[in-house]
């Protein structure tokens, strides 16, 4: 035994289970990713410390939180930051299996007769359920060819922070008895042109590349101020294929016959990490 070794080591937690990545690996930033030659990431179950960062209100609602943990429990992440919105959900449900396993009680309640009931989830079918939106597949329109990648983490939390941020203030504007109705709906205009600023940033995040006959513009800047003057079709057309591509990748909800009136419905499954992450009992 050297010096400085720790007779313990061999007790430290072991890999639980181990994930293949949605995108295999691409999209990723260099270094940011240590990836296997099999494929396979070694995903180790949570410390105390690591559930100690999850009760963290501050640190959860700006991602740090899932960012430490992420690095925690899969070591080959090299910076949680970097991940593709893609591979979130497979990382969150791996970590999620790998510390309390494989089964997530779901409450719900029906639309119909509001009948409450506690379902069991197998995450390690949700898991296998997890498909990639096809990023391969470009927009072309006259001279122009659109190519699309996910957006990073955080790219999504900053999106997700601005996005809060807004929301409050217009429900602030609302609700204000110290404003007159003409100053409301200045203020409701100004937070709307927000609103939109923000849905064309989180587009350019979420697009690789324009193709010119003269050029391949992948500039974040140039795509942004081309978002904002180009023609309103062609937006809507980008905006629709990002979304689309969006919930391709989405965890599908759970289909859920009603035990007590028989109303078949859908039951979203939330990766809200204040939720996801509770120890199981």
């Amino acid at each position: 035994m050297t010096p400085n070794s720790n007779p313990l080591k061999q007790f430290f937690r072991q890999p639980a289970i181990y994930l293949k990545l949605p995108s295999g690996g691409r999209f990723w930033a260099p270094g940011s990713l240590d990836l296997p030659a099999n494929g396979e990431i070694p995903v180790f179950p949570m410390t105390a410390i690591d559930e100690i960062t999850y009760r963290t209100p501050d640190a959860l609602f700006n991602g740090q939180a899932t960012a430490n943990v992420i690095q925690s429990c899969i070591p080959n992440i090299k910076n949680a930051w970097d991940i593709p919105s893609l591979d979130l959900n497979a990382v969150l449900t791996s970590i999620r299996i790998a510390s309390y396993g494989h089964d997530l009680e779901v409450a719900s309640t029906c639309p119909k007769c509001s009948h409450e009931e506690n379902y069991t989830v197998d995450l390690r079918e949700i898991l296998n359920s997890i498909r990639p939106g096809d990023f391969d597949q470009a927009i072309s329109q006259g001279d122009l060819e659109i190519t699309f990648q996910p957006m990073t983490y955080q790219n999504q939390t900053e999106t997700n922070l601005t996005q809060f941020e807004q929301q409050k203030s217009i429900q602030s504007i609302q609700n204000s008895s110290d404003l007159t109705d003409q100053e409301k709906i200045k203020k409701l205009n100004e937070a709307l042109q927000n609103i939109t600023e923000l849905t064309i940033r989180a587009l350019k995040w979420s697009i690789a590349s324009i193709r010119t006959p003269g050029a391949l513009v992948t500039e974040s800047e140039f795509i942004e101020e081309f978002l904002t003057h180009c023609d309103r079709k062609l937006f809507l057309r980008i905006r629709d294929h990002i979304i689309e591509l969006r919930d391709q990748g989405d965890i599908k909800p759970l289909t859920i016959d009603c035990a007590s009136c028989g109303h078949q419905y859908n039951q979203v499954i939330s990766l809200d990490q204040a939720n996801f992450f509770e120890a199981a009992s």
